[in-house]
């Protein structure tokens, strides 16, 4: 990507999907590294939408070293897009497509439609569930398997709970299991 490529993907023309370049909702500049990732991650995901004939804003976020990609739009265009499989494929192939230009492995987070918060409120509402469980004498609530991200989510809810989690398993597999 030469400079003036990368200019054009940080600073949209009207009407472009182009993003908007944030972190931690304030403009500042990413590092090369981040930003080539970044553009690269929001050039697949353009392209894409494109090629559905949808419309979005796609806005880029840097935390603790992650890009977070999230598509939005004013109506219910996404919503086939924002369903949980259907972001987890997107999110490996924009993964892919940023490893196949840089050549290294891109651990960005992709969000369509507001996707992950209702699934870190569903992730929310597993861990209740666990936790009542074993509130009420259950020694072990074994989760359902999920993403190393959503594990890490679960490790973080359940904390907060004051229990204690693991992740137990193998591959696609792998899931979250809470004790006290």
């Amino acid at each position: 990507m030469t400079e003036q490529d990368t200019a054009a993907a940080v600073e949209p023309a009207e009407g472009d999907l182009t993003p908007s370049v944030s972190v931690d909702g304030v403009e500042e500049d990413l590092d090369d590294e981040t930003r080539d990732e970044a553009d690269i991650a929001a050039d697949y995901i353009e392209e894409l939408l494109d090629i559905c004939d949808l419309d979005g804003d796609i806005e880029i976020e840097e935390r603790a070293g992650r890009v977070y990609l999230s598509v939005t739009d004013e109506g219910n265009a996404l919503r086939v897009l924002a369903k949980p499989d259907t972001v987890t494929a997107l999110q490996e192939l924009t993964r892919i497509a940023v490893q196949a230009e840089t050549g290294e492995f891109s651990r960005l987070i992709l969000d369509v439609g507001g996707s992950r918060d209702a699934r870190a409120e569903e992730l929310q509402r597993l861990v209740d569930t666990a936790v009542e469980r074993i509130e009420a004498g259950s020694a072990t609530a074994a989760l359902p398997p999920m993403s190393s991200y959503e594990r890490k989510l679960v490790h973080d809810l359940v904390a907060e709970k004051g229990f204690n989690s693991e992740s137990e398993g193998e591959g696609r597999d792998r899931h979250t299991v809470i004790t006290r």
